[in-house]
């Protein structure tokens, strides 16, 4: 890892209807709109998508250094994100994030020692350490009977 402070540079192009474009050096352009809940086309990933995606994605990238660290493999993982938005103090936000990991691993993982790992996890995201949003996690744990 390079030495904090990290930056990070992100560009949004659009106009006053349609689809709007993110852009950010070295990086396929990435076409964004309003969720359909919210007047939009419903065909491109909103912010709320982008949003519920960094979650996830930061939370696979950081078990991954964690279970790197704590010598523990696993085959693979898949995550689905829930977001739930509500109105909560005046404000329409995401008041909850409930993240699905369903994780792959060989017969005999050792479940307690990966059970820290996706404990730490949860801590240590910084997407979901620099949120005010409660992130719940409820994993499954899932034998690859072909790892045998």
């Amino acid at each position: 890892m390079k030495p904090l402070p990290h930056r990070y540079d992100v560009q949004l192009t659009g106009g006053p209807e349609g689809h709007a474009h993110l852009l950010s050096v070295g990086r396929p352009t990435l076409p964004t709109a309003p969720p359909r809940e919210f007047g939009g086309p419903g065909d491109a990933w909103s912010p709320e998508h982008l949003f519920l995606a960094s979650v996830e994605a930061c939370f696979l990238f950081t078990f991954r250094a964690v279970a790197r660290a704590s010598h523990v493999h696993f085959v693979d993982m898949n995550v689905h994100a829930e977001g739930t938005v509500d109105r909560q103090g005046g404000e329409t936000r995401f008041v909850e994030i409930l993240l699905r990991p369903r994780i792959i691993v060989a017969p005999g993982c050792d479940r307690e020692k990966l059970a820290q790992v996706i404990a730490k996890t949860g801590k240590a995201c910084l997407v979901t350490a620099s949120l005010s949003t409660p992130v719940r996690v409820a994993a499954e744990i899932v034998e690859n009977q072909a790892a045998a």
